[in-house]
């Protein structure tokens, strides 16, 4: 038989026993739990980080998106102002095909009245011509009347 003091003394060391592993088991989840808040409080660090990170992306984000835009509203105003001008310019290429008609037209006028000055500059040097020759008879005869003496003496000429 065993002795009373052996089932104490057993009971005892296991309950050593017992007690060690369920302090080792409290301090290890203690520890764990330390470790698992630390880990908690970092990623609640990190999550705030993060959100603050993303605020700040969403206002990179809006105003991206507004100078968008506004840069596709200025880019549009630059394509109406395009459009204007480019359509000025065709009324004024079609208007100065116009004037370039008229002055093809008045080029042609000018060139028939040219050939006809030239024409009437020919009969008009040929009108002094037979002028000249007038005028040279026109001499001869008038000598004659200032000096009768050549009439009456042609030797003395």
């Amino acid at each position: 038989m065993m002795s009373k003091n052996f089932i104490k003394i057993m009971l005892f060391i296991a309950g050593g026993i017992g007690a060690y592993g369920m302090g080792s088991f409290m301090y290890n989840m203690g520890r764990d739990m330390t470790n698992m808040t630390k880990a908690v409080e970092q990623m609640t660090r990190d999550v705030h980080s993060m959100a603050k990170d993303m605020h700040g992306m969403a206002g990179n984000m809006v105003q991206m998106a507004n100078s968008m835009v506004e840069g596709q509203k200025k880019m549009g105003d630059d394509f109406a102002n395009v459009a204007r001008d480019m359509n000025v310019m065709t009324h004024s290429m079609v208007s100065m095909g116009r004037d370039m008609q008229g002055m093809g037209s008045g080029i042609s006028q000018m060139n028939d009245n040219i050939k006809t000055m030239n024409g009437s500059m020919a009969h008009m040097s040929n009108d002094m011509s037979i002028m000249n020759g007038s005028m040279s008879g026109m001499r001869y005869d008038i000598n004659k009347f200032t000096k009768p003496e050549n009439i009456m003496m042609p030797w003395l000429r």
